[in-house]
């Protein structure tokens, strides 16, 4: 009790550090004075400076930047370390210095609280206008303010109603399971104890109240003076109650009491010798281990099935762009990693793997290559590089395509004001990675506000990324080069790559006109549905697009990523990653990284079948869902005989499902009979996953 009342102190020393923490809070003065976190509350104006954390709920009002942006780290909420930008609205965006709140009166109408981290609806009212709000407005405590001088905000909640709060749950009681165990144990030997302690004193009172013979006690010894109640055969009943008290203090050493003192003391010391692990020290970051409660300690030990996703767990979540393809003519020449792995697994001579260790090696090694790395470019192709693709006979599709990359995309350029040297900050490295391209390539995007953007171009200019569904939204004329695409697109799923199509569409201004009153009336509207009614705008316009292309970026695997996943299961631990990557890439890259090896027996559940193809073609709801349901069922079954029949060998199984297919299988007609297959495989890849089956696969029960 001790060791945990010491955990809960400094606990609470955290709570109160964070709740003292001050916050430039404004005054009836027209002045920002410093203020506790504790002490505000809704209404307030607070100015937050660069690296601070948001102490409640803010409404953006403006920021250091003119247009009224700024950079947020939410890691803390979501466990994403990619900056994400928020944008103020364009009425409050001017409010650039601490003078500009004298005469500032507005009114904010929102939801009530909620934890939802990804939405808000609310209106404010400012300057006699209806300004709609969303959560792009929105400045969640707990994030923290990054890359941005200073940024005045609205207190919107605090405490309890903040959305970091309402996610928060009671804690649990934190008691490992070999203490369950032990509870369990000591139960047992203490029903011992008073089973023989009971038993013990029935056969002395039995004895004490036929102690007497012929007037004598036989056992006299017992009874050294007659005013002892121990022995007293005309009292055996208060005999025997007395006996079983003697009999529980002298079988009391049955109970170890003195085990829950030494594994404390052990706990105690593993914590400190874990927080002093230098195996476990984070160089790049100066972060060592911390064991934040030592009575989990034995747990770790404990641990047999790992979930993990993949971008920024086993990758680096650092894109290079490495590939693409436009006007149906692949570029780039670089060798991915999970090229570089499959042609090992497949070598069928030293010849052909010594070849590609020498492409690979080209293609990446600094020391080689004359150009300097750039971060988020690793691109290498003669044809358009250094201007060239003005001699390409495909050069005008060229050139939108890396005009749609330069301009399509939420990027922010920094400029240095001292080397005059432009930096991007992006809420997805995928469209950073992009941006650099196209600057490399001549198409440099130079400045962004919320009225215009303006491109500096050199040579050439750049584009615009979407999914893979764009296919559907083709015109007729816009599909000219969709089959040598799609089979680029296959290429480079298989080589580990991320693919995002680009496409574009012309507009006249009339059209557009039409368009966007229906867009800003659906982005006005306060109702609960607005996100749909935007939606629903957006789509009128994107289609009847005409392709370009296809980008493919590379997140590497994090160092060691192999050779740590090789331990585990060799440990017998086994491994499930969630992803949302296709099938492709989810097994190739699974073979990468250890996840797959080629011993190892495929289990593939997926609904690419010729029969559910033409039932999805025919478009009859219900008849795909049962055949889909009938389908999963039948390959679940197949999988389960297929581990059944190999019991009792060495064979290793992993399993492949996509993500259509896992929405049937946690089913719960099919939950209990995939979750027995998976367990029983060493290695399980769910692809093509939504975060909501990622989340349903975290909670699916008999972990």
């Amino acid at each position: 009790m001790a060791k945990e009342g010491i955990e809960d102190w400094r606990r609470k020393r955290q709570d109160i550090e964070a709740n003292n923490r001050k916050v430039n809070v404004y005054t009836e003065n027209h002045t920002f004075q410093e203020t506790r976190w504790k002490s505000l509350r809704v209404g307030d104006l607070i100015k937050v400076y660069k690296d601070q954390y948001f102490p409640t709920d803010l409404l953006l009002l403006s920021s250091s930047y003119e247009d009224g942006i700024c950079y947020v780290e939410t890691s803390n909420l979501d466990g994403e370390t990619n900056l994400k930008v928020k944008h103020a609205l364009n009425i409050t965006s001017s409010l650039q210095d601490d003078g500009s709140f004298q005469n500032f009166k507005g009114v904010v109408k929102c939801e009530d609280p909620n934890e939802d981290l990804y939405t808000f609806i609310g209106t404010l009212y400012y300057d006699n206008q209806q300004n709609p709000l969303s959560v792009q407005q929105i400045l969640l405590r707990g994030s923290k303010l990054r890359n941005t001088d200073y940024v005045y905000g609205v207190v919107i909640f605090t405490g309890h109603d903040t959305k970091v709060m309402q996610n928060s749950t009671d804690p649990p009681s934190k008691r490992s399971g070999i203490e369950k165990r032990m509870d369990k144990i000591i139960y047992v030997l203490f029903g011992t104890l008073i089973t023989i302690a009971f038993i013990g004193s029935i056969f002395f009172g039995i004895e004490t109240k036929n102690d007497i013979s012929g007037g004598k006690l036989r056992r006299w010894y017992l009874r050294p003076d007659k005013t002892s109640v121990f022995y007293d055969p005309k009292r055996a009943t208060l005999a025997a109650f007395f006996h079983f008290l003697t009999a529980l203090m002298l079988y009391g050493y049955l109970i170890p009491i003195s085990l829950y003192v030494s594994i404390e003391i052990v706990k105690v010391l593993q914590s400190i010798f874990i927080n002093q692990d230098r195996e476990m020290y984070y160089e790049e970051r100066d972060k060592p281990a911390h064991a934040r409660t030592s009575n989990l300690n034995e747990e770790l030990g404990q641990v047999d099935t790992i979930l993990s996703d993949k971008t920024g767990t086993l990758t680096c979540n650092s894109m290079e762009f490495v590939k693409c393809s436009i006007a149906g003519v692949a570029y780039g020449r670089v060798v991915t990693e999970v090229e570089r792995a499959l042609a090992k697994q497949k070598r069928d001579g030293a010849q052909e793997v010594g070849d590609t260790s020498n492409d690979v090696k080209e293609s990446t090694d600094p020391a080689v290559n004359s150009e300097k790395s750039i971060k988020g470019f690793n691109f290498k192709d003669e044809r358009i590089m250094n201007g060239q693709w003005v001699h390409e006979p495909n050069r005008d599709m060229i050139q939108k395509f890396f005009r749609v990359l330069a301009i399509c995309h939420t990027v922010i350029p920094d400029v240095n004001k001292k080397t005059g040297e432009i930096s991007y900050e992006a809420e997805s490295p995928d469209e950073a990675a992009f941006v650099i391209a196209a600057r490399e390539l001549g198409f440099q995007f130079f400045e962004r506000t919320q009225n215009r953007i303006t491109l500096h171009e050199l040579d050439h200019q750049s584009g615009k990324m979407v999914d893979s569904v764009m296919f559907e939204q083709l015109s007729k004329d816009g599909r000219v080069f969709e089959g040598i695409t799609r089979e680029h697109l296959k290429q480079y799923a298989e080589a580990g790559l991320r693919t995002l199509v680009v496409a574009y569409r012309e507009l006249d201004e009339k059209e557009f006109q039409s368009w966007e009153r229906e867009f800003l009336n659906a982005q006005a509207s306060v109702t609960a549905d607005r996100d749909a009614l935007v939606d629903a705008a957006a789509q009128k316009i994107e289609r009847d697009i005409i392709l370009l292309g296809v980008t493919a970026v590379e997140d590497k695997l994090q160092k060691g990523v192999p050779e740590c996943i090789d331990k585990l299961a060799k440990a017998g631990i086994k491994i499930w990653v969630l992803t949302g990557d296709k099938m492709e890439t989810a097994i190739n890259i699974g073979y990468a990284c250890s996840l797959l090896r080629p011993d190892m027996r495929q289990i593939i559940i997926t609904l690419d079948s010729q029969d559910i193809l033409d039932l999805e073609n025919q478009g009859n709801k219900e008849t795909i869902a049962k055949a889909s349901h009938d389908s999963i069922t039948k390959q679940i079954r197949e999988g389960m005989l297929q581990v059944s029949s190999s019991r009792g060998t060495t064979a290793s199984f992993g399993l492949v499902i996509d993500g259509k297919s896992l929405s049937f299988a946690l089913d719960k007609k099919l939950e209990k009979s995939f979750l027995e297959l998976a367990i029983n495989c060493a290695s399980v890849i769910c692809c093509r996953s939504t975060p909501k089956q990622k989340a349903l696969i975290c909670r699916l029960p008999d972990w």
